[in-house]
């Protein structure tokens, strides 16, 4: 086959970076053989595996670890004609430790969010670490201020991957503005999640909510769900920001005033940790028909991109 098409280039790439199910799905696809060939090829290398465990492993529903099962990923290199311990240096590298999908580089949410105490205190409720085993590969946020000036709602879309096994939850953070009521904040799940617990501080005006998934996650598997924050209990708002944990990812933020409640100019800006000066402003033109303005982040680095805006 060709090496210079597009996927050869991503079963090259997925042979050195993994994870492993998503390297031997491609490689499927690459050789164009069908699971039954595969198994028949397997046969005549004495490897007697299932269609069903084949299906199972390049699906990401099963890991091989078995002696026997790693005899036999051995196998499936010379069947797909791959380099030789390409597919098993990704369950068994050297030294014969299990390997985690690579986790970006990662900032404490300390250095992200203020009050980081109040945070710190919410996730402590909900048992829940500050790394809760997933980053952001895409996200896509919607943000509605109302016709009082307030934050009225914000939706998001987003797809994260799971940097270690057995994540099956993610935990949103939703910081009201000044005069924000937690309780009166709704949180809404909206596909391939349901809500889970909601915990609030009023001092702070800041909500966590648990999303939970329908499965557990293994280490390199990516989900993809969408949720909501009805508030509109906060006095006027002026600006929005994202704390990002992890580097890496695509971020895009939509700001869309009411028609009675338009601002006079906005911003966007990036900031390296909460507290900091902020850097690379850039004048952001509203739209006319949609009364809305966006920022659109390629490749995210760990630290807080925002909108701000003045009212007149």
């Amino acid at each position: 086959m060709a090496q210079n098409t597009p996927e050869s280039a991503e079963l090259a790439h997925l042979l050195r970076t993994g994870p492993f199910h998503l390297a031997l799905r491609c490689a499927l696809t690459v050789r164009g053989l069908a699971l039954t060939r595969v198994q028949h090829k397997l046969a005549q290398r004495g490897i007697k595996v299932g269609v069903t465990s084949l299906s199972y492993w390049q699906q990401g529903a099963r890991r091989p670890q078995r002696p026997e099962s790693l005899r036999a990923v051995r196998a499936l290199e010379e069947v797909l004609d791959l380099p030789a311990h390409s597919l098993h240096r990704l369950l068994v590298p050297e030294g014969g430790a299990r390997p985690e999908a690579e986790r970006p580089a990662a900032r404490s949410y300390r250095s992200l969010v203020a009050p980081a105490g109040a945070l710190q205190q919410l996730f402590a409720e909900l048992e829940t670490p500050a790394d809760g085993g997933v980053h952001t590969l895409g996200h896509h946020e919607r943000v509605l201020i109302g016709p009082r000036r307030e934050l009225s709602a914000r939706t998001s879309q987003q797809v994260v991957r799971a940097h270690r096994d057995g994540v099956d939850r993610y935990v949103a953070i939703h910081r009201g503005d000044t005069g924000c009521v937690p309780s009166r904040v709704r949180v809404r799940a909206a596909e391939n999640c349901r809500l889970g617990r909601v915990r609030g501080d009023a001092e702070s005006g800041v909500v966590v909510a648990e999303l939970l998934f329908d499965s557990r996650l293994r280490a390199g598997d990516t989900h993809v769900f969408g949720y909501a924050f009805e508030d509109g209990s906060g006095g006027p708002s002026t600006e929005y920001v994202r704390g990002f944990s992890f580097a890496g990812g695509h971020y895009v933020l939509q700001v869309r005033f009411d028609e009675a409640a338009l601002p006079v100019r906005c911003r966007r800006f990036a900031q390296v940790s909460a507290g900091a000066p902020r850097s690379g402003r850039h004048e952001l033109t509203l739209s006319g028909t949609h009364r809305a303005v966006h920022l659109v982040e390629q490749s995210v680095r760990p630290g807080i991109l925002g909108i701000d805006w003045d009212w007149g």
